[in-house]
């Protein structure tokens, strides 16, 4: 088991910046892929962004060219760069991992961390 802890959600306005970061109890080295997900109100949770301990990524595409992922094995930290953030990307951002790119649902997740942007 590995305990997930998100940080770095704020207020900011459109077209600011701010960072997520994800924190885990233990050891992400072997958390093969881990990924941003997010919630706005009255929508279904949707992917942002994933990376892979190889360092492979894929984005939304709302999000291409201004979000980054980013992994620190050492650190058992993943990150999420936000930039150019429009009203659009207010919802609540949660980490995920699992240990296997085959397995379906993600087993490990933060509590998430709210971002609003205002208009």
């Amino acid at each position: 088991q590995v305990q997930l802890v998100e940080s770095g959600g704020g207020l900011v306005q459109a077209g600011g910046s701010l960072r997520l970061s994800c924190t885990a109890s233990r050891t992400i080295f072997t958390i093969i892929v881990m990924g941003w997900y997010r919630q706005a109100p009255g929508k279904q949770r949707e992917l942002v962004a994933t990376i892979t301990n190889g360092g492979s990524t894929n984005y939304a595409d709302s999000v291409k060219g201004r979000f980054t992922i980013s992994r620190d094995n050492a650190k058992n930290t993943v990150h999420l760069q936000m930039n150019s953030l429009k009203p659009e990307d207010t919802a609540v951002y949660y980490c995920a991992g699992k240990d296997s790119p085959l397995q379906g649902d993600y087993p490990y997740w933060g509590q998430g961390t709210q971002v609003t942007v205002s208009s």
